[in-house]
């Protein structure tokens, strides 16, 4: 009898992911293709950069590649240790439209990209500042896609998009993917279109984003506040969009996986810290990582282990098992597909989501203890997850 209660429960909680994830896949769409000529608003390519020598080169050579669009490129070296600035300064010696500035020291109370976004901003001069990580590659389109997107939209004011994930390590492959799998599964993105210029109590909490990319209103950027409202925190890709609602801005999402391309981390050590470092400030903040946790076992992982002990006798049971682990495994292997993933992280979900949940409880633990984390070199204790700076 509680078997079948728990399979009741796991298929519910599976299946709304699953539909809902699906229903998103119409919402999260890829940017349009965009006809020569079009008259387009110009871009600030926004770059934070500390010790960033291996991927700062290719990254601004993928921006330097685009067309259609006019951009300035500023990087914002962030007291870098190795030869970044260097690298940036030769790039600027060649290319005009290249610029190496240096941050301010770090002042108290700022995460150091938070800091560095905020900096960027006031150094920008165009009406669009796309703030991207030092790992992304972008497309030799996604400039002026992204521009035109911004000029079309009646409602958006700051957008983002996670770029296609690429994947060395099998901690990589496990657990990054899950990355679309939650904000697919879990984001009502049509209420979020819906209620994008409405009173901010309702609409700040139904937004994300991705810290790897986003694209702002520069104006609206200003108004807001910016990074300067998130200033404590280490989770950009959900914060910023808040600041933006609470000031009565819309927010959206697009999917940027044919325009931009990132690779987080490079060890599975990298993959465990770079998930946990801002992990308290998401799934594992205190008052969601119980609900969530119960939420993400119960539904994605339980039905494939009852399932494998159902009897034959017992039709009920077997029936809601293999029902609900369908539901599990529509999302992922559509995801395989549409967001070029591997499909040995689809396989292997109910570990990788095991794997997820060990992160979330190992950030929630040094939460409570007061434990820093490190990121960069620098150590932060981070605010309550529903912190904000008020303006």
């Amino acid at each position: 009898m509680i078997v079948t209660i728990l399979l009741g429960v796991g298929l519910v909680i599976a299946s709304v992911s699953c539909a809902l994830f699906l229903m998103n896949l119409r919402i999260y769409r890829p940017l349009p293709m965009i006809v020569s000529g079009a008259t387009l608003p110009p871009v600030s390519v926004l770059i934070p950069a500390r010790n960033e020598e291996k991927n700062i080169v290719k990254t601004l050579e993928a921006v330097l590649s685009n067309e259609g669009c006019a951009f300035e490129i500023i990087v914002l070296d962030d007291h870098s240790t190795d030869t970044t600035p260097a690298l940036v300064r030769q790039l600027a010696a060649r290319d005009e439209r290249v610029r190496c500035e240096v941050a301010p020291e770090l002042p108290s109370g700022w995460c150091g990209k938070q800091h560095a976004c905020s900096v960027l901003a006031t150094l920008a001069t165009h009406p669009l500042l796309l703030f991207i990580d030092a790992d992304v590659r972008l497309s030799p389109d996604s400039l002026q896609r992204m521009a035109a997107f911004m000029q079309g939209s009646t409602a958006a004011a700051l957008a983002s998009g996670v770029p296609r994930q690429e994947l060395g390590t099998f901690s990589e492959r496990l657990l990054i993917p899950l990355i679309h799998f939650i904000l697919l599964g879990f984001l009502p993105m049509r209420e979020m279109r819906r209620t994008a210029n409405e009173a901010p109590e309702k609409s700040q909490n139904i937004s994300a984003g991705c810290g790897q990319l986003f694209i702002a209103r520069r104006g609206a950027y200003e108004q807001s506040g910016g990074h300067a409202m998130i200033r404590n925190s280490l989770h950009d890709g959900l914060k910023l969009p808040r600041v933006f609602r609470k000031a009565g801005f819309g927010t959206d999402l697009f999917d940027a996986t044919d325009i931009a391309t990132c690779r987080m981390y490079h060890t599975n050590a990298e993959t465990w810290r770079g998930l946990g470092k801002n992990a308290a400030e998401g799934l594992a903040a205190p008052s969601t990582i119980g609900p969530m946790s119960a939420i993400l076992f119960i539904g994605q992982v339980l039905p494939l282990l009852l399932l494998a002990t159902c009897s034959t006798v017992n039709v009920l049971p077997t029936v809601l098992a293999a029902l609900a682990v369908g539901a599990v495994y529509i999302p992922r292997f559509v995801a395989v597909r549409r967001f070029q993933q591997p499909l040995l992280s689809a396989l292997l979900h109910p570990l990788g989501v095991l794997g997820l949940l060990m992160i979330q409880w190992f950030a929630f633990v040094r939460l409570i203890s007061g434990t820093p984390s490190e990121w960069k070199g620098r150590s932060y204790i981070l605010p309550d997850s529903s912190q904000v700076i008020p303006s």
